[in-house]
Formats: C-alpha cells, structure tokens, sequence
C-alpha cells in the first residue's frame, strides 16, 4: 500500500512538472502571452530548470521558434522520473527478488519508460485543453479563458475542421480529437 501511494505521489508531481514544461513550449510556439495565467504559473514551475538550460544551448537554438529548453527540461524530468522510479522501486522490487543489476537492459528500460511518460504526459495535457476548450464553448464562449484555450487547441482542431463537416451547426472536431487522444493513451498503455 505505501509503495502504490508513492508511486502515485512521484508521478503527480512528475506529471505536473512535464506538462508544465509541454506547456510552456507550446504556448511559447503559439506566441502566447506569458504574462497572465497559465504562463507565469508554468513560468513558476519550471524556471529553476529551463533558464539554465537555455543559458547553456547553443545560440542557433535558442533563436529558434521552438522553445528547445522547455523541451529538453521535459525530456530531462521525464528521465529523472524513470531514473528515480527505478531506483526506488526495481531495487525495492529487484532486491525482494534477488537481483539488483544496472545493465543495459536497465537504461534501455528506462529511457523506453520516459519516453513513454513524456508522450502520455503530452497526450493527457492536450486531452485536458481540448476538454476544457469543447466545454466552455457550450458553457461560457466569451470568457478569457475559453480564448486560450481556443488559441492553444486551435493548431490541433483546424486540420480536422477541414475534413470534418459541421453536423447542425455543431463542429464536432474537438469530440474527434478527444477520441484520437484518448485512442493514443489506450496504445501507450
């Protein structure tokens, strides 16, 4: 039971330090302000990472309109995640069992791992935006809120709007997306 608690603890605070990092490359991509929320908060989250991984990239990449140390310090937590997921429990669990070897199997595992997390965290962050989007569209289409989110899905929902039609005025793009996100996730698992 305490490890199954630790287990969730280490992947919340993971998955929030990822998708804050996801984040903050995307909306940096789209030219989103980060002055208001989300921006400073994910600015918040993910500073003590990304500033010093941007002071050390190359110029020609920190110029580039990808925010490449918001993505290297994802794929780097996301590491450190499978790394102190192992550590903490493939040598609990290992040692129970009798064998606690780092070979190469162990670092293919856990790059196989992070990799895996990085895209899940990717998915299920975009899943939340366009969940959030669909709904205040119903609910509330005038708010700020429902602007950046339109502003951060809009990259995703456009190229389905063209193949898909509006079905009594109803642009049912944002349902199809949400099933190809949640297909996605069903396959990472």
């Amino acid at each position: 039971m305490l490890i199954r608690i630790l287990a969730f603890l280490l992947e919340t605070a993971f998955f929030i330090l990822i998708a804050a990092a996801l984040l903050r490359a995307w909306m940096n991509w789209l030219r989103v302000s980060m002055v208001g929320q989300p921006g400073r908060f994910v600015m918040a989250l993910t500073d003590w990472l990304v500033k010093p991984l941007r002071r050390s990239l190359p110029k020609s990449l920190g110029q580039s309109r990808v925010d490449w140390a918001s993505v290297l310090a994802a794929a780097l937590m996301a590491l450190a995640y499978a790394l102190l997921w192992w550590l903490l429990f493939g040598l609990l669990l290992g040692a129970a069992a009798g064998g606690t070897d780092f070979g190469v199997a162990a670092v293919f595992t856990m790059l196989f791992f992070a990799v895996k997390m990085l895209l899940r965290v990717a998915l299920q962050t975009l899943f939340m935006l366009v969940l959030g989007y669909a709904i205040l569209s119903w609910v509330q289409p005038g708010s700020s809120v429902y602007g950046l989110l339109a502003r951060l899905t809009e990259p995703m929902l456009t190229p389905l709007r063209r193949v898909i039609p509006a079905i009594g005025g109803v642009d049912l793009s944002a349902l199809v997306l949400l099933l190809v996100l949640q297909i996605g996730m069903m396959v990472l698992l």
